[in-house]
């Protein structure tokens, strides 16, 4: 047996979490001492952010509810110069994982403070990973400064996550452990939270399938996605996530969705050569056996989760040219990223086969 050796380095940020934490919200922003809060939304939660300024009063001094998906560098620009130009000294980005990159957009050319308050189950809030589009062209990088310095985990803010985007989302997230458990800089610390958060979506997905409004549930999903979350934080990613960031920056597709109906097929690819990750995806969804990709695939396909890309608007003549992209600046990965293998994962992705 081998002696294990590893580097372990943890990420500094303030995790509160539980039913109704959010009325904590003054008493956080105290701690980051902060006087003067710019809220970051979509448009669509609006609503959500107006309760936040009308719990923050005078505090508030302004809402920017542009947050789109896979945060173009234009919307970036324009609310970094609004933070400015209000005197902002913190955001709060409250939502998923788009506001929460816009946040991080913000903070990684300014250094503001963001404390950031999901209400879905991307994780993204843990990493100090970021992503821009610019141009056609996702382009993510790593950094300190964007990391969350404070995050409020409160699960009767997901309770209004439609079921839908609750099961894209909480899937979404186990790829981050799934990948994780395979991670070239992997250690067992992230392996045990790797595990535990995909037991504990799993567990809370289909609860929630059967009872949208069971906060029991739904606590378990956002304690599984800020576990999957601290993985994708301290661990590189794969090819699954190469894929999945080519096909949401270069031709749109929604970013939970395309996560959800990539995954068995990125864990298919890479079967061969991760026997120990396989065996632990199983083992957290309950499952004999080690096809963690079928166990996926199945897990999706039980949730009514989208299966196939052309359900997501992907047209199949841009397969090769999606191929190129991803191959053109791969990820490390345990199987070598072939040409043509990767062009047959994405044609069962597109065609929504079981692995």
């Amino acid at each position: 047996m081998s002696l294990m050796e590893f580097t372990f380095v943890s990420q500094p940020g303030r995790v509160v979490f539980g039913q109704g934490t959010l009325s904590q919200l003054g008493e956080e922003l105290d701690r980051l001492g902060a006087a003067r809060v710019l809220i970051l939304s979509t448009a669509g939660q609006r609503p959500q952010a107006e309760n936040i300024a009308a719990r923050l009063g005078n505090r508030a001094v302004g809402i920017f509810d542009k947050a789109v998906m896979h945060v173009p560098i234009e919307t970036a620009r324009e609310a970094r110069d609004v933070a400015r130009s209000l005197g902002a000294d913190c955001a709060i980005a409250i939502g998923g994982g788009s506001t929460t990159g816009l946040g991080k957009a913000i903070a990684l050319e300014s250094g503001l403070p963001i404390l950031a308050i999901p209400t879905t189950y991307s994780g993204s809030e843990m990493t100090p990973v970021y992503g821009l589009t610019e141009k056609g062209v996702k382009r993510t990088g790593k950094d300190s400064r964007v990391l969350p310095k404070t995050v409020i985990y409160d699960p009767t803010l997901t309770l209004q996550l439609p079921v839908e985007l609750s099961v894209t989302s909480g899937i979404n997230a186990i790829a981050h452990a799934a990948e994780g458990l395979y991670a070239q800089d992997g250690n067992p610390v992230m392996s045990l939270m790797a595990e535990e958060g995909i037991r504990a979506l799993a567990q809370g997905l289909r609860k929630v399938v059967e009872q949208p409004q069971d906060l029991a549930a739904r606590g378990d999903c956002l304690y599984g996605a800020w576990l999957c979350g601290t993985v994708l934080g301290n661990v590189g990613m794969a090819l699954h996530h190469k894929l999945c960031h080519t096909l949401g920056g270069s031709f749109n597709l929604p970013h939970a969705p395309t996560h959800t109906v990539v995954l068995p097929h990125a864990l298919a690819y890479n079967a061969s050569q991760t026997p120990e990750a396989s065996k632990r995806i199983c083992r957290a969804l309950g499952i004999e056996g080690a096809n963690a990709a079928r166990a996926i695939y199945d897990l999706a396909a039980s949730l009514g989760a989208p299966l196939s890309l052309k359900a997501l608007g992907m047209k199949e003549a841009e397969l090769d040219r999606a191929t190129d992209i991803a191959l053109a600046n791969p990820y490390w990965n345990p199987r070598p990223v072939e040409r043509e293998a990767v062009r047959e994962l994405l044609q069962d992705a597109f065609a929504g086969n079981r692995p």
